[in-house]
């Protein structure tokens, strides 16, 4: 099988693309700006989906289901919101098609316009707190913690495969509050959350912090957000949470009876993870070689290839085969025994590399005479030979894929150190931007002007104010005006 990779070092972008496309992870679409997420990506994307889901409900969290559609007024309530949204949004202005008279074809039909325009939900805050009117007159019926697994669309004009589609896959979690200081309770939980699942599960080590004012949720108070690091030096944004104080339940009119006989205003947040993350997944790892996938999160864990010469070799090694299989099955472990006569081993051997399988085991005539297989770990690309009767095979595998998690993991954060780095002045921020890349740790003297000024000039931004951060005096690197501590400022995608 030849893989046909461009290498990372010489166009990471088309390295992306290429390895998106061979992997057979997505391909785009008929439709301009979407694309087709094939079985093997979706696979990927439903153990997200199940992890997430699971860690949302332990947290008390329940899932519902909101229109696609939202009505155009919904939108201008909320003045932040249309604004931060206005330019993404798809609208549906007529019901009807018909034929058109001279034969041409189908046109829409101008007799059945609308009376108010319809936006494709570009998100769900303002159609789930006109709902959420309804469910909520009392502090007893807070607080009010609600999921949603759905598709949004944001019109884009410049694509690419899961990291920038016009329609994506996500999640977006709408929480209601008696409290201001429940809301944030929850705005930081779910952050954590996030980053959670992106370090234990993604093996993607993350960046806490705030967003500026000027990144901020159109809509919101504050956003916190995760922050990862690709292999070329470039940010991305893996997760976002936000607390959106009384904005929304002002605009919707959302009150409740408080415990000691007033009417107040309910207190919200929102927050949510999308198939962007599979981006995340993809470039914080993977290889020239193709996909690296985590463990936890890949739809094969283990894959056994047999090596053989005719039909009564492989039956016998089927019958061993079998029993590890079951084995492995009995531990938890995924497993797919490839016996297709179809391809060579030497083909399928590349197939699996290139999909980023964490284990593949060998096994031929002379490995069941001498009672071994042979073992290739994926993330290292290094073999060893394993004697069947020495260690119980799911125990070995166990602890080899917590081994390739682990140090997946270690790689990729000992990467984000290494292209971290403190400057403090003007030219030293554009050296080390161009030069190295990764996250820059710079003092910022807190406007948004500045915060522009220094986006125009270099196309970085600030990715976040990490929560950990130290309070240190400092002077801005391009104003030089005082600073109380480094935020970090990235390319990102």
């Amino acid at each position: 099988m030849s893989k046909g990779l461009p290498k990372r070092s010489e166009d990471y972008s088309l390295w992306y693309n290429e390895l998106v496309k061979k992997a057979d992870l997505a391909e785009n679409s008929a439709v301009r700006g979407c694309m087709v997420i094939k079985p093997y990506g979706y696979s990927i994307w439903e153990k997200m989906q199940a992890q997430l889901d699971k860690m949302f409900k332990e947290t008390g969290h329940t899932n519902a289901y909101f229109p696609l559609f939202i009505p155009k007024s919904f939108l201008s309530k909320e003045a932040n919101h249309v604004e931060g949204f206005a330019k993404e949004c798809a609208v549906v202005t007529h019901y009807r098609l018909k034929n058109a008279e001279d034969g041409s074809g189908i046109i829409v039909d101008p007799d059945a316009k609308l009376e108010e325009e319809l936006i494709v939900r570009p998100t769900s805050e303002t159609v789930i707190w006109s709902t959420y009117k309804n469910w909520i007159q009392s502090y007893r019926d807070l607080p009010l913690l609600v999921n949603q697994w759905a598709n949004v669309v944001r019109w884009e004009m410049r694509t690419r495969l899961f990291l920038r589609t016009t329609e994506f896959l996500w999640q977006e979690g709408h929480t209601a509050h008696a409290t201001s200081k429940e809301a944030m309770d929850e705005t930081v939980q779910m952050m954590n959350v996030y980053a959670q699942f992106a370090e234990e599960f993604m093996a993607v080590p993350v960046v806490k912090g705030k967003k500026t004012e000027n990144e901020r949720f159109a809509g919101a108070d504050e956003t916190f957000c995760i922050e990862a690091m690709m292999q070329d030096g470039k940010a991305l944004q893996a997760g976002t949470s936000h607390f959106l104080g009384q904005n929304f339940a002002k605009a919707f009119d959302v009150k409740f009876a408080t415990k000691e006989g007033g009417l107040d205003y309910v207190w919200g947040t929102s927050w949510g993870v999308s198939t962007r993350l599979m981006g995340a997944l993809i470039m914080a790892h993977s290889d020239d070689n193709g996909l690296v996938l985590p463990p936890k999160l890949a739809p094969i864990q283990v894959v056994i290839v047999p090596i053989y010469r005719g039909e009564a070799e492989l039956e016998a090694i089927s019958v061993k085969v079998s029993e590890i299989v079951a084995e492995l099955k009995k531990a938890g472990i995924s497993v797919k025994y490839d016996n297709r006569d179809t391809q060579k081993p030497g083909w399928k051997f590349a197939e699996y590399e290139l999909k980023g399988v964490p284990v593949r085991i060998g096994i031929g005539p002379r490995d069941l005479e001498n009672g071994t297989i042979e073992i290739a770990r994926r993330d290292t690309l290094t073999k060893e030979t394993f004697a069947l009767d020495s260690q119980p095979i799911a125990e070995k595998i166990s602890t080899l894929l917590d081994d390739i998690q682990e140090g997946i993991f270690k790689k990729a954060l000992d990467f984000r150190t290494s292209v971290t780095t403190e400057v403090n002045t003007w030219e030293e921020f554009q050296h080390v931007l161009e030069s190295k890349g990764g996250f820059l740790a710079a003092h910022w003297d807190g406007t948004p002007e500045t915060e522009e000024k220094i986006k125009e000039l270099t196309k970085a931004t600030i990715r976040c104010i990490p929560l950990d951060r130290k309070e240190e005096e400092g002077s801005c690197i391009l104003t030089g005006k005082p600073s109380s501590g480094r935020v970090y400022f990235a390319k990102a995608y």
